[in-house]
């Protein structure tokens, strides 16, 4: 099976004016932050192609052989993406999917799984499941590269809102408590103050009758 798509190779442009074109720099491309990325597949030669073409795309790149593997990795070395064969077949995709993320094991990674361009229910059923994408082989890897680092920040940007969402609830329980409290005080300099006007006209009223008196 074909796990990537060949590109033609162009011939640079030796006709145009002065060779410009020809000699013109092109803009080097700024080095990609290197996400750290399982592969899940029992296929070894898919896991070397893929392992190696992710790894030359700035990925560091852990390798599992199925499912169970997957789950004995992932409890001591974190990733951002998780790419599961759906052909999987001692503990399938979509089982291996659910049981990492019970597990807990994955909570910020993004889960893709691969397969074949005709195997649309497979690919349905993936993304039914959770999934946070579903990529097809043979594979364009700078289109893979693209898509998967779309999710990662996309992933970052939603950790980074649900960081600050948990921030803002715990400033706002926080003046909760201080206005409760507040409120606790200006309750008693209530009952102190409506204790003291008592306190003043009954001494009034006693100055009153001593007078009446005399």
């Amino acid at each position: 099976m074909q796990f990537w798509k060949r590109h033609a190779i162009r011939k640079p442009d030796t006709g145009s004016a002065n060779g410009a074109d020809a000699r013109t720099v092109q803009p080097k491309r700024a080095p990609s932050r290197r996400l750290r990325l399982l592969l899940v597949d029992e296929d070894a030669t898919a896991r070397s192609i893929v392992a190696r073409r992710l790894s030359h795309l700035s990925y560091d790149v852990a390798l599992a052989e199925d499912g169970f593997c997957a789950l004995s990795m992932l409890a001591t070395r974190p990733v951002d993406i998780i790419l599961i064969d759906m052909g999987l077949t001692l503990l399938p995709g979509i089982a291996t999917m659910r049981k990492i993320r019970a597990a807990g094991l994955a909570r910020q990674a993004c889960f893709v799984t691969i397969g074949g361009r005709q195997d649309s229910v497979s690919a349905a059923e993936a993304l039914e499941a959770g999934a946070d994408d579903h990529v097809v082989k043979p594979f364009d890897f700078d289109l893979i590269d693209t898509r998967l680092r779309h999710l990662c920040a996309r992933a970052e940007r939603m950790g980074a809102l649900s960081r600050h969402n948990a921030e803002l609830d715990a400033r706002i329980a926080r003046r909760a408590v201080e206005l409760g409290e507040t409120r606790d005080a200006l309750a008693e300099m209530q009952a102190d103050r409506a204790r003291l006007i008592s306190s003043i006209q009954a001494l009034h009223d006693e100055i009153a009758r001593l007078n009446a008196a005399g």
